[in-house]
């Protein structure tokens, strides 16, 4: 079968095919851990588990795990949350084995006490979701917000561009529930949506959120709590976690490193302190994503906000986000890097939307670096004395990208993105000419 882009998916990537990839889990240690069934609900062999493992809320990390014949037990979870995580979990047990049956605690946990201090003096924040044409997916992002430990102060829902009004209707409906406003955006591009946010909201801590996410429960309190933790803090970012892995495509951008990069959950902190650690020009981005990042007032501002001829709806096809981290980062900024602050992302499910986007993820790349010289040539140099290091990350079997790849990875994917790389400096180009076309249209 191929699909209308000319791309032919490899073979088992059809949901009807009776395979299920993966069966996505949240498990909270403190409380039964489930039993894995080997088919699931709609007759398809599932094939493995992915798992979020949690202590009293606290993400420790993930696990991955096939699934025989007969299922897995909760002991079989429990082991493998031993095998893969047990250094990470074992010194909060106290050195106990991971409990398939939960575990009471004699006293209020640690993790639990400190963002109960810390909401006692959060500030307010701010929810943006830039959103075009997406109804049903919009409106599930919404109820996550709803639904938060933290409630955010408003939500403010940007409609790029809209050919119906569909979106309108949504957070109509929306807000009967909450602290839910709209704004039109009629130029079409997410950086003219952000941009059009970032003036509506001055003055105000933003947190933004894609419509293709459902926003974990305690996501904004972990937000909250690294504003609070870390007062010199510009930027706060989480971790991105797949909300399902249904098809071949998705587990397969779960190789690939996914929205989170292999960052894994330990915190961190990005700023002059660490500039003779991690360069702020590459590798890019260590420190966070467009799909869950936080800024406080003025900080965007002060970067000459979102760069319009990035992101989506632009040749460049993203990376508006990269170059923003970036340019917080070589302007002496500090980014926190939350791992508690989780989101779950719905990832492309067929082959030619991961086809596209791996496209799209080489393109933005390079465009973002074409911004970044064009607006300060002095950069130049420092960037090619780090190109050594970019060409063996990208060929290197020991790489972060390259060495999580499985057998079954088309490598058509990375010829893809690499592809996108080359195209990315005119890509960037012709996008700045249609923004500043687009701007010219609106005076």
């Amino acid at each position: 079968m191929t699909s209308g882009t000319g791309i032919t998916p490899a073979p088992g990537l059809d949901e009807e095919s009776g395979i299920r990839p993966a069966v996505v889990l949240d498990l909270e240690l403190s409380e039964p851990l489930p039993p894995v069934a080997a088919v699931a609900p709609d007759g398809r062999r599932v094939q493995q588990a992915w798992a979020l493992v949690r202590l009293f809320t606290e993400p420790l990390g993930t696990i991955l795990v096939d699934v025989p014949d007969h299922g897995l037990t909760p002991a079989d979870l429990a082991a493998a949350v031993e095998a893969q995580l047990g250094s990470v979990v074992g010194p909060r047990l106290g050195g106990a084995r991971v409990p398939s049956t939960g575990l009471v605690p004699q006293s209020e946990p640690a993790f639990l006490a400190g963002r109960r201090a810390a909401l006692a003096a959060a500030p307010d924040i701010t929810v943006v979701i830039c959103t075009r044409e997406r109804p049903g997916a919009l409106a599930r992002a919404l109820d996550s917000l709803l639904n938060q430990e933290y409630a955010p102060a408003r939500i403010l829902v940007v409609d790029n561009a809209p050919e119906t009004d569909q979106t309108a209707e949504v957070v109509r409906s929306a807000a009967r529930r909450g602290k839910v406003d709209y704004l039109l955006e009629p130029k079409a591009g997410l950086s003219f949506a952000r941009n059009a946010a970032e003036a509506a909201t001055r003055g105000e801590i933003v947190a933004w959120l894609d419509d293709d996410e459902l926003a974990d429960r305690h996501w904004l309190a972990e937000v909250a709590r690294a504003l609070v933790e870390h007062p010199e803090a510009d930027v706060v970012s989480g971790v991105i976690v797949p909300a399902e892995l249904e098809t071949k495509a998705q587990l397969w951008f779960e190789q690939f490193g996914g929205h989170s990069k292999g960052r894994g959950f330990k915190p961190d902190t990005f700023g002059p302190h660490t500039a003779h650690l991690q360069s702020p020009l590459y590798p890019l981005p260590p420190f966070g994503t467009g799909a869950n990042m936080t800024f406080r007032p003025g900080v965007i501002e002060r970067i000459g906000g979102w760069d319009n001829a990035l992101g989506a709806g632009t040749p460049a096809m993203g990376s508006e986000d990269t170059l923003a981290f970036t340019k917080v980062l070589l302007a002496g900024g500090t980014i926190v890097y939350q791992p508690t602050a989780v989101t779950h992302h719905y990832h492309r499910r067929d082959f030619a939307g991961l086809h596209k986007q791996m496209v799209g993820y080489g393109t933005g790349l390079t465009a973002a670096y074409t911004g970044l010289v064009l607006g300060r040539p002095g950069l130049l140099f420092k960037l090619i004395q780090l190109a050594p290091t970019a060409l063996r990350d990208l060929t290197g079997a020991d790489s972060l990208r390259v060495s999580t790849l499985k057998d079954d990875f088309p490598r058509e994917l990375l010829t893809a993105n690499r592809r996108g790389m080359m195209a990315g400096p005119r890509a960037y180009l012709r996008g700045r000419r249609a923004a500043r076309a687009k701007l010219r249209g609106t005076r």
